[in-house]
């Protein structure tokens, strides 16, 4: 028989650097927990070393910045960079807060999926179910095929 058991996408969010403004990543981290997804919220005052740490010790399928200083380039690709280095670049990348449209085309170029400040929590939840289903290999959102006997 055929059953189908739900994996749960499990996400970091992060806060790096010394923007400690973190209710906008409170608040996508529990949309995206209200929604079914384990998420581990890394605090504010991060290093990208510790949030790549916390992402592949985590095995999380994703990885959200949140940041509204402006460093926002020096971050993304920092991280981008290390877990590329540590064999994990298929790590869906986000990143959210303020984020001019003139940076935009240089970070989907380095892989990020943008969600700046004031995009809706739905749009953040559908786009992170689609993309972790069809990395998975679209089963379906968060749904693996298993056999039992």
């Amino acid at each position: 028989m055929v059953t189908q058991t739900a994996l749960p996408i499990r996400i970091v969010i992060g806060k790096p650097g010394l923007d400690g403004h973190d209710r906008g990543a409170k608040v996508v981290a529990k949309a995206l927990k209200d929604a079914g997804m384990e998420v581990i919220y890394t605090g504010r005052h991060q290093t990208v070393d510790a949030i790549v740490a916390v992402a592949i010790q985590e095995d999380a399928e994703a990885v959200g910045l949140s940041v509204l200083s402006g460093a926002h380039m020096d971050y993304c690709s920092r991280l981008a960079a290390r877990l590329k280095e540590l064999g994990a670049g298929d790590i869906l990348l986000l990143v959210g807060g303020t984020i001019p449209q003139a940076d935009r085309p240089a970070l989907e170029a380095a892989g990020y999926t943008v969600f700046a400040t004031g995009s809706h929590l739905g749009e953040i939840v559908e786009f992170v179910r689609g993309e972790v289903s069809r990395r998975r290999g679209g089963t379906g959102p968060g749904v693996e095929q298993g056999v039992t006997v």
